[in-house]
């Protein structure tokens, strides 16, 4: 198999170190690396579509909702993993691109209902074939059977603990 920076670094650790297990080290850099090239790659994919990758998280928690594509703004934010304060600049922002409304609450009008506009539910219908297809190019090395037990394990890692934030949910 083909060796990457990784094992370089497990490699001098080793040298340095040989008492050590650098296992789980190879593990969590290499998925920090992979984070980050993700993230890049959804931003490059959301870029023809004029959306930001924080746009992108807020209509989709919306969108996956069904009808009426509609959240409690302090819903939205545990849906994406954010604080109360910056759910209300995302909102803001997506407000006055015309690709949410809110309104208050019919029992409690101090609650806030955000929901997708139909410029918004097209930008969230496009960008999700947009995102499908970087996330298909990202791993167009490994088969089908291999993403399936992947996601198995990673899977297990989030729920096993691992100072994952449960409260975070990405899109």
């Amino acid at each position: 198999m083909k060796r990457d920076v990784v094992d370089d670094i497990l490699d001098q650790w080793g040298e340095e170190r040989p008492e050590l297990d650098t296992s789980s080290l190879g593990v969590i850099v290499r998925v920090m690396s992979l984070n980050r090239a993700f993230l890049r790659q959804a931003a490059k994919a959301l870029e023809p579509l004029g959306l930001e990758l924080f746009e992108y998280d807020v209509l989709s928690a919306l969108r996956r909702q069904g009808r009426p594509y509609a959240l409690l703004a302090s819903r939205l934010a545990a849906e994406t993993g954010l604080s109360s304060g910056a759910m209300t600049n995302r909102i803001d922002k997506l407000e006055a691109r015309g690709m949410v409304q809110r309104r208050a609450g019919k029992r409690d009008r101090r609650a806030v209902i955000v929901s997708l506009t139909t410029s918004g539910k097209r930008a969230i219908d496009d960008a999700i074939h947009a995102r499908l297809d970087a996330a298909d190019n990202s791993l167009q090395g490994i088969s089908s059977k291999e993403r399936k037990d992947l996601a198995v394990l990673l899977r297990k890692v989030r729920l096993s603990g691992a100072g994952v934030d449960e409260g975070e949910k990405p899109g």
